[in-house]
């Protein structure tokens, strides 16, 4: 995959914006792309730019169904020519460290 996203979909609402993100990465599945959802996005990953602009209106639209306002980013690195995914440019990062690029702590809520 030579395509990457990141994608924030997000209503205006006062209350919780969770209903409506889970129908915004639930839209990404009828897609052929990857994706994982962060606390602050989804990165997703596609063959193409094209897939990968669909899968993001889609997560859009689907947001839109339930929202008047509805605030979409979407930022692409479309490296053209060279397969990595994005789990390969953490590795990178992680390698120029010497550790996990990540804070000490656990994942466990403590």
């Amino acid at each position: 995959m030579t395509c990457i996203g990141f994608l924030s979909v997000a209503p205006v609402v006062e209350e919780s914006m969770a209903p409506y993100v889970a129908d915004a990465v639930a839209a990404l599945e009828e897609f052929d792309v990857e994706y994982e959802t962060t606390p602050m996005g989804t990165v997703i990953e596609a063959e193409d730019s094209a897939e990968l602009f669909a899968a993001a209106h889609a997560a859009h639209e689907a947001v839109g169904a339930q929202s008047d306002r509805v605030e979409t980013f979407l930022k692409i690195d479309d490296k053209r020519g060279v397969d990595q995914r994005a789990s390969e440019k953490v590795s990178r990062v992680e390698e120029e460290l010497g550790r996990e690029a990540r804070s000490g702590g656990s994942d466990d809520g403590d």
